[in-house]
This record gives structure tokens, sequence and C-alpha cells, in this order.
């Protein structure tokens, strides 16, 4: 068996609606996975499932939460390994120690081209910091600037299909995972 952390895009299922936590993780039972669980009420979701190809199960997933809540959500999944490897490739420690909810990485589906990278370098404000690592894009959001242009630029038109995550959430996923 084979860990996985699976983040969703949205947990919004419509005006007013958000998706309950509970039932995320019934779902996930009801398609077979092991000791499903989840972390705070953002759409995280650890379980274990027999190794096998990301993309299967990330389509999996998908189609599952469409026919259990009504609405298609990207869900971006992980192997436990290869989490704790971007838990331990943050380029701003110093910061995420100082203040986890202002470090963020953007966990994209398929690594960040280049070029986009280079496109963001121009969005990043005065008091911030971005850094691509492992094809997912690390930002350290200042206090100072309450509109952030970097903010709005890691969208996935821009990106392509990614989810993010601050480091307290990423922290507290990889001591979920064994880290």
């Amino acid at each position: 068996m084979q860990t996985y952390v699976a983040l969703l895009y949205s947990i919004i299922l419509g005006e007013g609606r958000r998706l309950v936590m509970a039932d995320l993780k019934a779902m996930a039972e009801g398609l077979g996975l092991k000791n499903p669980r989840t972390l705070v009420a953002t759409g995280n979701l650890v379980f274990e499932a027999r190794a096998g190809d990301i993309a299967k199960l990330e389509q999996r997933l998908e189609a599952a939460f469409e026919k259990s809540f009504g609405r298609h959500v990207d869900i971006i999944v992980r192997r436990a390994d290869d989490w704790l490897k971007l838990a331990a490739g943050n380029p701003f420690p110093a910061e995420s120690a100082a203040a986890g909810d202002q470090v963020a990485v953007r966990v994209m589906r398929k690594p960040v081209a280049a070029e986009a990278v280079t496109a963001l370098q121009a969005c990043v404000g005065k008091d911030e910091k971005m850094q691509a690592v492992g094809g997912d894009i690390w930002v350290f959001f200042s206090r100072e600037t309450p509109t952030s242009r970097l903010l709005t630029a890691t969208s996935h038109k821009r990106l392509g299909v990614g989810t993010s995550r601050n480091w307290n959430t990423v922290r507290r996923l990889a001591e979920m995972v064994g880290g």
C-alpha cells in the first residue's frame, strides 16, 4: 500500500454550500481507499491505496467527486514521499518559521513551464519572494502589501491546474504521512 495526499482545488459546491470533510472521507471510503483522513476544512485528504498511476487516481477521485457532489473539482494527488520532498524543498524556511501563513506553495498537476516562471518574476512585489522548486511555485507574501499581483498571476489560466496551500498545511500534511 502507498500513502497519498490529495488536494482539492475548491470545496465550494455552490452558493452558500461547502463540502463537509466527513462527506469527502465517506467518498474516499466508497472508492475503496484505505484509512482516509482529512486536515482542516479546506480539502486535504490523506489515504492509502495500491501503488498506481497518479493521473488515473486523480481522474478516479475527480469522477467520484462530481458524481457525489454534482460539481467538477480539480484534485491534485502526490505520493507521500513526493509530499515529503515538496515540504523539504521549501525555499523560505526562515519566513515559514516566523509566519507559516505567509508562505504558500502552488502544487501543480504538471510542472510549471520555464516561461511562466519568468513571467511570474515580473509580478513579485517589493516585500514578496517567489521561487519554482520541482515544478511547483513557492511564494512568500508580505503583510505589508495588502493586494498582491503575484496572487492573481498564479491562476489556472496562467500556470495550469494546481492549488495552493500555506506552509502550516504543508507541514501538517507532511506530519500526517510520516515526515
